[in-house]
């Protein structure tokens, strides 16, 4: 029994090494795949064999990188059939997306509510729907949603939020409460299509890892995200910097006027209250924010003058960040994307000022290419980096995909 366990703990190992190779050096050959990993040809062809029928790898014609002497047959990470959900609860909308295995955005379906106005069980509701509709989509597409992670605008502990201003919650067990409602016990559930329950993790977060695996490249970054709620997420060498207890990057709520208004966390003067959505869109009186970017476009003094004091209240919380993590690149998601072109100046302008006493502590600041569309993306590429991490554990969900799909 003991000598089983170890078996199936060393496949499952030697499953992972060999699928995380693929994706860093694919298309590569079997024997290519040997010497990186230092295991066995055997081994590596039983591996190739069982990532095959699983439908997460394809063989490719394409000759492997750096491969000497007579080229074999290659294989590559397939996005045909394994894919991952990601979805967002934001105070004004709903959104997912679905990702397959080689990181390629399949669909994304996006829903404006306003969650202040329902119950937390209301917002959970509403987005099973959401989950149902991108998952039927998924399977009608050849793909098996083999897993989800839901971003919500607050800090998360195990499932737990401990507190979400903007939407009202504090401490909700969002983790519980869509294990009840995605139980495959719900009729309403077709059972071939069943929604994962998604494992919930803070929204920043997610948007910066969005940010690092489908937007820059940048390695060491501060990725803010500016929705009604303004948060940020910390990237060091290629990983998220979380806290010792996952409360790192709450910068909306870093005050930057003492005597400012009161925010809904209980402070005052805090940035969301000069920079935030709502802020901005209310300063520069206008309803939307394409409606914003149509009038600064167009000159409209009320809607620059807005921008700007905005980007000088957030490079003033900007300035502490750099003082406490030092990153190389500021990166501008969410709403601060559409409105870069006329929030920057501001903001480069006080972190200069501020900073001029350092020599070389200005970081670069950056558009985010992905906008409101990071948090979904990262929450569907964490699911991704698990998957192939150990591939095991998706390797009999993955056979269930539709008679007559294909792997790609």
């Amino acid at each position: 029994m003991t000598q089983a366990v170890r078996h199936d703990s060393m496949r499952a190992r030697n499953l992972g090494v060999v699928l995380g190779e693929v994706r860093r050096s694919g298309p590569v050959t079997r024997a290519a795949l040997a010497e990186m990993t230092g295991l066995t040809k055997t081994t590596v062809s039983k591996m190739v064999a069982d990532l095959l029928a699983a439908g997460m790898v394809t063989e490719t014609g394409v000759p492997s990188r750096g491969e000497r002497g007579r080229p074999g047959t290659a294989v590559a990470l397939s996005g045909g059939r394994v894919a991952a959900l990601g979805l967002e609860i934001n105070v004004d909308y709903l959104s997912a997306c679905v990702v397959d295995l080689a990181l390629e955005v399949r669909l994304r379906r996006a829903r404006a509510v306003d969650n202040r106005a329902a119950s937390p069980v209301e917002t959970l509701s509403h987005l099973r729907e959401l989950a149902r509709e991108a998952v039927e989509e998924a399977r009608s597409l050849g793909l098996v949603v083999a897993g989800s992670t839901l971003a919500v605008p607050g800090p998360v502990d195990d499932g737990l939020v401990h507190s979400a201003p903007n939407l009202g919650w504090r401490d909700v067990h969002v983790g519980e409460l869509l294990d009840g409602l995605l139980a495959p016990s719900d009729a309403r559930l077709p059972p071939a299509a069943p929604v994962p329950v998604p494992t919930v993790d803070n929204e920043a977060n997610l948007a910066a890892l969005g940010e690092l695996w489908f937007g820059s490249g940048h390695r060491d970054f501060l990725h803010v995200s500016g929705e009604i709620g303004i948060g940020a997420g910390l990237v060091v060498d290629g990983a998220l910097f979380r806290g010792s207890r996952g409360l790192a990057g709450e910068l909306g709520h870093v005050v930057v006027f003492p005597d400012g208004p009161p925010c809904r966390c209980g402070g005052r003067g805090c940035l969301e209250q000069y920079a935030g959505q709502e802020a901005l869109l209310r300063a520069a009186g206008a309803g939307t924010v394409e409606e914003l970017a149509g009038r600064l476009r167009d000159g409209d003094a009320a809607a620059l003058t807005a921008c700007e004091r905005a980007g000088h209240a957030l490079g003033l919380a900007l300035t502490s960040a750099v003082h406490l993590f030092d990153p190389g690149t500021i990166v501008l998601g969410g709403v601060f994307a559409p409105l870069f072109p006329w929030i920057s100046g501001a903001v480069r302008e006080t972190t200069a000022l501020r900073l001029s006493a350092i020599r070389d502590a200005v970081p670069d600041l950056a558009v985010s290419r992905l906008g409101g569309d990071a948090a979904t993306l990262g929450a569907a590429g964490q699911v991704i980096h698990r998957i192939i991490a150990d591939p095991v554990a998706y390797v009999t969900a993955s056979r269930t995909a539709p008679a007559g799909s294909k792997p790609r």
